[in-house]
């Protein structure tokens, strides 16, 4: 199933939100994410029920989904790491409400929990939308397990 689903090209997302003890940045990287309505404006993405650092961001209420731009692989391949600051080496500037977007992203949305539904061995976390970025740049690709850009003109 992996292989087979490998086939379809995503782009890639940070999650992120400032640590509600700590007020440090926390995060986790995801390639399942999508647009599901505008009015009200909401967006999905699906979190491994295993994942230690959703809970986290979950906590914080509201968090930034940061769309990586195409040289920011480092940036997904950090933010998927186990048991490392995360953090390490990665910019962010703070959304408007105080989320930590990754700097230099293709896009951000700022976004809080609306609803979760258990989904096999994942969780589908339903957000509502609250602030939006864009910027000009490429997006990063995850295609058959690897990365890559896409031209943009």
């Amino acid at each position: 199933m992996r292989t087979v689903l490998g086939h379809f090209a995503t782009g890639v997302v940070a999650i992120t939100a400032a640590d509600s003890e700590t007020g440090q940045p926390v995060g986790l990287a995801a390639n399942s994410f999508t647009s599901v309505s505008l009015d009200p404006p909401l967006i999905a993405f699906c979190v491994a029920s295993t994942s230690t650092s959703w809970p986290r961001v979950r906590s914080a209420g509201l968090y930034a989904v940061s769309i990586l731009s195409d040289a920011q692989e480092t940036v997904c391949r950090r933010l998927a790491t186990r048991g490392v600051d995360k953090f390490d080496g990665i910019d962010w500037t703070p959304s408007p409400s105080g989320a930590p977007a990754v700097t230099d992203c293709l896009a951000w949305i700022e976004a809080e929990l609306e609803a979760e539904y258990p989904a096999g061995d994942h969780t589908i976390v339903v957000s509502r939308v609250r602030h939006l970025y864009s910027s000009d740049l490429a997006p990063l690709i995850f295609f058959r397990g690897r990365y890559s850009g896409l031209s943009v003109s």
